[in-house]
This record gives C-alpha cells, sequence and structure tokens, in this order.
C-alpha cells in the first residue's frame, strides 16, 4: 500500500475535534465509553463509533475487565503528536485554551473508577 495513504489514514483518524478530546483524555489515563461518555457529554453510541475509528487506525488499544472495556493509547507517541499540533497552532499565533482532563472522580460518572462499583450503567 502507499505509505502516504496509511499516514493519511492516521491524521485523518485524528481529525475530528471529539477524537482530539478523546486522545487528549487517554494520554492521561485508560478510560471505559461510560466514563468517556460522562466527561465529553456525548451519547454512548457517538463516543463508540469514534473509538472504533481511533481503534483502526492504531491509536489506541482495548482491554477487557469483566464485561467493562478499557480504552488506551496504543503508543505514547500519539500523545506527543497531540502536544505537537498545539505547539505549531501557538507557534502560528493562534491563542487556544484547551479544557483540562477531569481527574477522577468525575461527578455523575457511573464507571467502576469514579464510583468504586463493579460495572458501568450502559
Amino acid at each position: 500500500m502507499n505509505p502516504y495513504r496509511e499516514q493519511a489514514n492516521v491524521i485523518k483518524a485524528m481529525g475530528h475535534p471529539t477524537r482530539l478530546r478523546i486522545l487528549d483524555i487517554l494520554s492521561e489515563y485508560e478510560a471505559c465509553v461510560c466514563h468517556l461518555t460522562t466527561v465529553l457529554r456525548k451519547p454512548q453510541p457517538n463516543v463508540s463509533q469514534h473509538l472504533m475509528v481511533l481503534r483502526q487506525a492504531g491509536l489506541v488499544t482495548d482491554r477487557r475487565d469483566g464485561v467493562i472495556i478499557y480504552y488506551r493509547l496504543a503508543d505514547e507517541r500519539v500523545a506527543a503528536i497531540v502536544r505537537l499540533t498545539r505547539r505549531v497552532l501557538r507557534s502560528n499565533g493562534t491563542e487556544v485554551a484547551f479544557p483540562q482532563v477531569p481527574v477522577s472522580p468525575v461527578p455523575g460518572c457511573p464507571c467502576p473508577k469514579c464510583t468504586g462499583a463493579a460495572s458501568c450503567s450502559f
């Protein structure tokens, strides 16, 4: 396959605000879908679709713990790419303020890490 096409596929997978926010969160800690849904304030099917795109591009990986699937970055260099794009924005004079990644427990989040429960409510 054309190496530029492969590279473009990875960049396209990162080319959506919600997916960039997911990568931002996962650069800090692994998270399940219900946690990401709460933090992003997006419906579960929407978050799952974005995770599928990121997984297919090889940017995130998952692990199962019972019925819960946790997502994390497949490679820490993905976080470096996200940080680098921010540096490019700032060097171009674009002033941007990105939201901080919330620290667990997140109020209202049904995930096991936030509640200490055994499963998500989805």
